[in-house]
This record gives C-alpha cells, structure tokens and sequence, in this order.
C-alpha cells in the first residue's frame, strides 16, 4: 500500500469517509452524518455491519426495530438540528429494503435529508437469484431498492469499489443543498460491499459542506418591495423554510417594522411565539377564524418558505380577494413560482432582512392591525373555551388533553404528532412558544412516524422533554420503537390517546357520504356489521410490556398528574387516557376537497355530493 492510498472494503471506506462530513453555516459546524441506523440481514450484515464493528470509534450506531422507523427516527433529528445534520439508515435487501419507501418518501416530500445504505444483489451475479432477489424479465440491473428512486433526491447503485467516490460526493452535495435535500439512497451490492480497494487518502480526509444563504435577485427584490408597499391587506404565512433557515428572528423583525400579520402552515407553526401581537395561528382547512378570515380579504399573500399544499390554500377556495397576488420567497424556484407568483429565489433570513430593509419605514395601516389583533383575541377565547374542564373528574376531551399538556410544558419542551385528529387541534389550538416546540410531519401525514421520531428528537437534543401524542390508530401501526427508546435510554414521553377508533378518517368519511365504514375498532357481527362495544385492547399494557413506565389516567385532575410525573421522570413514560369522543375542537374554518360520488343510492352520500358541488365552486385558480 502507497503513502497516498489505503486498503479498506468498501462498506470500511464508506464508513470512514462518511465520519469525515462536515456542514457549516454562519460558522457553526456539525457532523453531517451523526450516526447509522441499521438492522442486518445477509444483504448488510458481512459489508456495513462489519465495517460499523471495526470503526465504532468514529461512527454512532443506533439498533432499529423497523425499517421505516429509523428512517422516521433520522428525518426527526434531521428536522430538530434545522437539516445541518442527518443520519444513515442501512438495511437488509429484500423486505428491509422495501420498508425504507415510506419513510424515504416523507423525507422527500418534506425536505429533509436521510441517508439510505440498502444491500442490493450481487453486482457479479455470481449468486443469483439469490435470497430475496426480484428477477425482472427483461431488466436484470432492475432490483426492489428500484422502489426508491421515485422518492429519492439523489439514487446510485454502487457497482465498483471506484464508484464510490463520485457517487458519495454528490450523495452528500445532495443532502448539504438546501434547495435540494431529501432522501439520499445509495444502494450496496452485498458483494462489492466486501470488496477491497486501494482508496485514495483524500477521501477520507475533512470535508466541510458550506450550507448557502443565497441573496434574491435585485431585480426581484425591487418588484417584492413595489408589491407590498402598494398591498392594502398583506398576509405573511409562514411555512417550514422559516424554522430550516433559522428565520424566526427575522421574520419578527420584519413584522414589527411592517405591522404585517403572519399566520402559519403545520411546518411553519412557532414562526412566532404564539402571544406575539401578529401571530394569527394556523391557516387553511385546519386553520384558525382569524387566519382564515384575513386570507379571504388578503390582497397580497407573502409565502415564506411554504409549498401550498391543498390544506394551507382550501384546495385552491381560501383567497377569495378578486385581485389577490402572490409574493414567494423560497430557496428553490420551484416552490417560489407557485400560484403564478412574484419570486424571491433566496434563503429565507437573508430575503427576510434585505425586504424589511428595502421597506424602511413602511407599515399598515392601524385599522388593519386593530382588526386582525380583535380577531385574535375572539380566538383566545376560543382556545381557552376548548381547554377548559368545568370538572376535573371527568373523563377529559381530546382537546383538554391538550390544555393539561399546555399546562405542563416548558418553552423549549418539543411536541411531535403527523396524522390523525390531532393535527387539526393542534394546528387550530397550540400555543407555541419557541420555534422547535412544535414538531408536525403533515407533508405525508404519516401514521407511526411519532414515536421514532420523538427518538431522533431526543437524540439532536439530549435534555429536552419530548413528547409524541398518539391516537390508538397511529399507536398500532408502530409501537416497536419503543424498544429502542428503552434499550438507548432515551426518556421520551409517549402521551397515547385511546378513542377506539380512526376518530379523524371516521368524522371524514361521514362528512363525505360514506358513513363511518371501517373506521371504527369494533367486533364484527356475523352479518358482517359491526357492533357498540368496543375491542377489549389493552394498549397501555402493550406499552408496559415494551419496557415503558405507565400512567393510567381516567380523569382530567389525573391526567394533570400523570404528565407533570411523566416530566419529571428520567424513563421512557407512556401516559394513558381514555377520552371523552364527543367532539370538543371548533369546527374547519375552510374546506377541503376529498371528491365524493357523483352519483349515489344511499341517502348520506346523496346530500354529501350536494354539499361538495356548492364547496367546489369556490375554487379559483390563481393566474
């Protein structure tokens, strides 16, 4: 072996260079890959596992329960560090590495980086088939881990030792870009991975990553700021882009100079504090009376670091101003570009700044912060109205479950949810007092995500209580990680709300004609219909049985209890509570297209089709 080179595998040479990864910006560095999750199976177990065993030294590994999971567990670090920094996530071939799709897919849509290290076939073919392989008749490079690419920003099958070296560096060009993040896969042949190689000694040197804070275009900025000196009603909504770029105190500076309200998209939500005098809440379907109210009248809409989906806009019917207009700043000109809009191509502070200052000394009228500031008091009431428990025995409410957590939260305690009933409260109702406080994935709104990625949460922020809410629906779907909470010693606080039932997907389905079908946890009757009583589950048993310390709480002076204890504890905490499920949140503020039949026997879809032709003429599309 030459001075310039070293002999390692290629899963060893992987390893060592992915601990030499560094990104940086405003001077602050972090390792771009903190650590691997892996399972092993025989597509990883004598490549990336082995190579993990000989430089534990350099490279943090974390034992998953679940492929999706620890790819949830990752894109929660991801999300909590503003996506300086990732973490790996290595399987098996075959069925581990097909479990990577969802969670890949939720990184993606949410612009997070992960990296993906599945196993692949053999790139010799000196086995095959081999266990697990998909033979494809006429594509034989064809493997499952093909499944990713649709939901990768970035795929390569590593097919020679050589291959590496490019591949790795756009790997991580890739998960370092802001404008271009997401799920990273680089797929292994099992083979290859153990294969030896004299590998330059510059590859596993130090890399640091600059992470850019591009300025707009003076061109651009010139229109944004004719664009907003001339709006009579502007409305700020703030999306995730503000919490990735750290524009929070940016965003406040610019609001207090201009007086310009800002409400919030699910990722957005914390932009504000929830007490500062412009903070409106959420906006669109689960959004706020005051939110949406001023979106209807908006004349100028200013998108921060948002992509629109149907939920922010009310499946395109909540701008109703008949000469509305769009103004988005956004890093990547995809996302800017939408509702046919003015653009600021840029980082979010840095566009943020240079705007507040082009408008040196502009502000709104008073008459419209009086409004939008009488607005947000009427809702204050509300909240207090659905957190209140005129009887602290009482079986609690969904909605007091998330007063007596309020109650008990710190500033910087983190509250994670992504599907269910809970998000809509929580959207309409959380008062968010830092930026990380509220953590929700609702860009794929994806059951089970919660608890591994309270996980990821804990592990970027030792210290901090996390809580992850769960509904009995999201529980079942994915409790394994709990295992992984205990085994790493990680003191998170799962707070499992039992409705029996799919509480949210019920209350659509009969809003949408289709009755409540199977959406409810029921014995089935022998003539296939579902009777009153309920599944004898036990889910605060099951928790137990993982390894989690249990609370049972049965009325709301309890459930005050059980969570300050949960808190206070230096274990992985379940508290659970059996709710009241008469509905207590206020009702959708705006609509939200699901397409019901067109034609119908039965009564309820009948009347729901005649409620969705009258919803659907608002739509407007914006031009």
């Amino acid at each position: 072996m030459s001075a310039r080179t070293r002999r390692l595998t290629t899963a060893q040479a992987l390893v060592r260079f992915l601990s030499a990864q560094y990104t940086e910006r405003d001077g602050v560095r972090r390792r771009l890959i903190a650590g691997t999750w892996g399972i092993f199976g025989h597509g990883n177990v004598a490549g990336l596992g082995q190579a993990l065993v000989e430089h534990a030294d350099v490279m943090p590994f974390h034992q998953g329960r679940n492929e999706q999971s620890m790819v949830h567990a990752a894109v929660g670090h991801a999300r909590q560090l503003n996506r300086l920094s990732a973490q790996a996530v290595t399987t098996s071939i075959g069925p581990g590495a097909t479990n990577l799709v969802t969670g890949a897919a939720l990184a993606t849509i949410n612009r997070l980086p992960v990296l993906l290290l599945p196993g692949d076939y053999f790139a010799s073919h000196a086995a095959d088939p081999l266990l697990q392989q998909l033979e494809h008749p006429v594509e034989a490079d064809v493997s499952v881990n093909d499944t990713l690419r649709p939901v990768s920003r970035y795929f390569d099958r590593i097919t020679r030792p050589e291959a590496l070296i490019p591949s790795a560096l756009n790997a991580m060009r890739v998960l370092a870009d802001p404008a271009e993040t997401g799920a990273v896969t680089l797929a292994l042949p099992q083979d290859v991975q153990a294969e030896a190689y004299d590998w330059p000694e510059e590859f596993f040197a130090e890399r640091v990553w600059h992470v850019r804070r591009p300025a707009p275009d003076p061109v651009e900025l010139a229109a944004a700021v004719e664009a907003v000196r001339s709006a009579e009603r502007p409305l700020v909504i703030a999306g995730g882009g503000v919490h990735h770029s750290e524009a929070e105190q940016a965003l406040q500076a610019f609001v207090d100079a201009t007086g310009i309200p800002v409400a919030s998209t699910q990722a957005g939500k914390g932009s504000l504090r929830h007490d500062h005098p412009a903070d409106l809440g959420g906006i669109g379907h689960t959004g706020t009376a005051v939110s949406d109210d001023l979106a209807r009248t908006a004349d100028l809409v200013i998108g921060v670091g948002t992509r629109y989906t149907d939920f922010t806009t009310a499946s395109g019917t909540l701008f109703q101003h008949p000469d509305v207009r769009f103004l988005n700043l956004n890093i990547t000109g995809f996302d800017a570009h939408k509702l046919a809009a003015r653009t600021l191509v840029c980082d979010a502070r840095t566009g943020l700044d240079l705007l507040r200052e082009a408008l040196s000394g502009h502000r709104v009228r008073e008459e419209y912060v009086a409004e939008y500031r009488a607005g947000k008091d009427r809702w204050n009431e509300v909240v207090e109205a659905a957190y209140r428990a005129a009887d602290d025995s009482a079986v609690p409410t969904q909605t007091q479950v998330l007063g007596a957590l309020d109650a008990i939260v710190g500033d910087d305690d983190v509250v994670i949810n992504a599907a269910g009933s809970l998000p809509g409260d929580l959207h309409k109702l959380w008062r968010s007092r830092s930026p990380r406080q509220y953590h929700l994935e609702y860009g794929y709104s994806c059951m089970g995500y919660e608890i591994p990625a309270a996980i990821g949460v804990q592990q970027a922020a030792p210290g901090t209580p996390v809580w992850a809410l769960v509904g009995d629906g999201t529980y079942l779907m994915m409790p394994t990680e709990i295992v992984t909470a205990v085994q790493e010693g990680l003191p998170l606080n799962v707070v499992l709300i039992q409705n029996h039932g799919y509480a949210s997907i019920g209350g659509l389905s009969q809003e949408t004609g289709g009755e409540r079908f199977g959406t409810a946890y029921r014995f089935r009757a022998a003539d296939g219909t579902f009777t009153g009583a309920p599944l004898p589950v036990d889910l605060a048993a099951n928790a137990a049985s993982l390894g989690m310390d249990v609370l049972r709480a049965k009325t709301v002076h309890e459930l005050r209890e059980a969570l300050a204890a949960a808190r206070a504890s230096g274990r992985p905490t379940c508290v659970y509570v059996e709710t009241d499920p008469a509905p207590t949140a206020p009702p959708a503020e705006a609509w939200w297209d699901v397409p019901v039949a067109e034609t119908a026997s039965r009564e309820a879809a009948v009347e729901a089709r005649e409620r969705y032709e009258r919803q659907v003429a608002d739509r407007r599309h914006h031009l």
